[in-house]
C-alpha cells in the first residue's frame, strides 16, 4: 500500500492528535451500554501478500486466515463485485464469528465517481448481502482527486445507498480536512445518514487523523511504514482505544498494512496482545512464523 509512504519515516511524528471533542459527545450517549466488539485483520488473505505467513503446504488460504484472525478488510471487491456463489463459498469457508468488510468496486468509486451507479451499486450489495450475518463494515474509499465540491453527489450517494448495511466512508482530497468549516459540513453529513468516517493512519498523510467519528463504530486503516516505529503506534492506539469504549465505543474494525507487506500479521498478533491486556478482551492471537 503504497499511499501516504515517505522516503524516511524517522522525519515523521506519529503521535496521534487529540480525540475530537464531538466524538466524545457522541459516544457519552452509548456510555452505560456494555456490548463492545472487536475485529481487527489484515487487507487481504493471499500468500503472495501474507508472505511465509502461512504451514507449509497450505492450498486454500482463506480457512487458515479465517481461523486466525476474526475479520478481513476485503480490499478484493474493490476491482470487481464479487459473484453470489462466490460470497457463499467465502462465508462458508470461515468460523461464525469471522467479518467481512468489503470495499465498494472501483467502477463505482473511481470510474463512475458515483454518477449513474444505481444498478453497480444493487449488484454489488445484493451480492454481499449474502455474507449475512458475517457482513461486517462495507466501506467506500473515493479516489485522491475527489474533492468537497462534489459533496452534494456524495450526499444522492449515501441517501440511495441500502439501507441496512453498515458503510464507512474514506475521502482523500486535502481539501476535505484543510479548512475546518469543510470538514464540519463532511462530518454532519455521515452523522445525519449513520455513516462511519473512515480513519487512515499513515505516514505521509496526517490530516486523515481527523479522530472524528461519526458513529458508535471505528474504522481504522492502518498503515506500517516498515520501521521499528510501527509497533510504538500501534501501543499508542490501543491506549486511544481503550479511551473511546470507556466513552461509549460499540464496535472497532482496525486493519493493518504496511508499505510494502513484509510482517503485517506479526504486527496484527503484537496489537491483539496490547488490546486484549488493556480491554480485557479474549481476541485469539494469530499464530506466526517469527
Amino acid at each position: 500500500m503504497k499511499f501516504g509512504q515517505v522516503s524516511n519515516p524517522k522525519d515523521i511524528d506519529f503521535t496521534l492528535p487529540p480525540t475530537a471533542p464531538d466524538t466524545l459527545s457522541l459516544l457519552k450517549e452509548q456510555q452505560h451500554k456494555d456490548n463492545f466488539a472487536a475485529y481487527v485483520g489484515c487487507a487481504k488473505w493471499n500468500k503472495s501478500d501474507l508472505k511465509g505467513f502461512y504451514p507449509k503446504g497450505t492450498k486454500d488460504e482463506l480457512p487458515y486466515y479465517s481461523k486466525q484472525f476474526n475479520s478481513i478488510e476485503l480490499n478484493a471487491t474493490f476491482y470487481n463485485t464479487p459473484s453470489k456463489s462466490q460470497v457463499e463459498t467465502w462465508k462458508e469457508k470461515t468460523p461464525p464469528d469471522f467479518k467481512f468488510c468489503p470495499k465498494i468496486p472501483q467502477s463505482i468509486s473511481h470510474y463512475s465517481r458515483l454518477l449513474n451507479t444505481d444498478e453497480k451499486v444493487k449488484e454489488f450489495t445484493d451480492s454481499i448481502a449474502l455474507f449475512e450475518e458475517k457482513l461486517g463494515m462495507t466501506f467506500l474509499q473515493m479516489h485522491d482527486n475527489y474533492k468537497p465540491k462534489d459533496i452534494e453527489r456524495l450526499r444522492e450517494f449515501l441517501i440511495k445507498f441500502p439501507k441496512g448495511i453498515p458503510l464507512a466512508v474514506e475521502v482523500r482530497n486535502e481539501e476535505w480536512f484543510s479548512n475546518p468549516a469543510t470538514a464540519t459540513s463532511y462530518y454532519k453529513l455521515l452523522e445525519e445518514f449513520d455513516m462511519t468516517n473512515v480513519l487512515v493512519d499513515t505516514a505521509g498523510r496526517r490530516d486523515l487523523l481527523h479522530m472524528r467519528l461519526t458513529t458508535t463504530s471505528a474504522f481504522i486503516r492502518y498503515v506500517g511504514a516498515n520501521d521499528p516505529s510501527d509497533y510504538p503506534r500501534l501501543a499508542e492506539w490501543v491506549t486511544v482505544i481503550k479511551q473511546w469504549r470507556e466513552a461509549g465505543l460499540q464496535n472497532l474494525y482496525f486493519f493493518i498494512h504496511q508499505n510494502i507487506e513484509v510482517e503485517s500479521p506479526l504486527l496484527v498478533a503484537y496489537f491483539i496482545q496490547k488490546l486484549n491486556k488493556e480491554l480485557n478482551l479474549n481476541l485469539h492471537i494469530p499464530t506466526t512464523n517469527n
